[in-house]
């Protein structure tokens, strides 16, 4: 059965709020190939009760970690990662180095995203890589697990940043 992006998203979805009832910032992502999930995984290492933030342990890595679980045959040409939240540098540019060629995102990351940087300017690996991206896909509901996390009073990950005004003022 072929399902639309916005199934697949909401499936992303579900990761984020795996994460976001962790205690976490809420971003899942999940990779499908040939009309199946064959790779998920959400934000880990955010919660309020850390005295150190992992700035690795994001969504996508974790999905793309998570790849080497498959019981099938990756075909990166043929997958698509949804993700919650526009990735950042490090997500893009390992996601550009497994092969993929799609990557559909729920929300905007104002402060870190890094999908538009100007790829023709980099290293032919970055510059001949000829990725789709597209955005927007449920933005609304990515943007409330968001303000819930952003909401909450204990909460000490981008606390004050930028990301965190662009969130809560939307």
């Amino acid at each position: 059965m072929i399902h639309n992006d916005e199934y697949y998203m909401s499936m992303a979805l579900d990761q984020a709020r795996i994460a976001l009832d962790r205690g976490d910032f809420p971003v899942g992502c999940v990779i499908v190939q040939d009309s199946r999930v064959i790779a998920f995984g959400e934000r880990q290492g955010t919660r309020g009760d850390r005295q150190f933030f992992s700035e690795i342990d994001h969504a996508e890595i974790r999905a793309l970690k998570n790849l080497e679980n498959c019981s099938i045959r990756f075909e990166p040409e043929k997958a698509i990662l949804y993700v919650t939240m526009e990735p950042c540098l490090m997500c893009f540019a390992a996601i550009i180095l497994s092969g993929i060629k799609k990557i559909i995102y729920a929300f905007e990351d104002p402060m870190g995203g890094g999908t538009k940087c100007d790829l023709t300017v980099l290293p032919p690996l970055y510059k001949h890589c000829d990725i789709n991206v597209v955005s927007g896909v449920l933005r609304k509901d990515s943007h409330k697990l968001l303000y819930s996390f952003f909401n909450r009073e204990n909460n000490k990950y981008w606390n004050n940043s930028y990301l965190e005004n662009y969130i809560l003022n939307f």
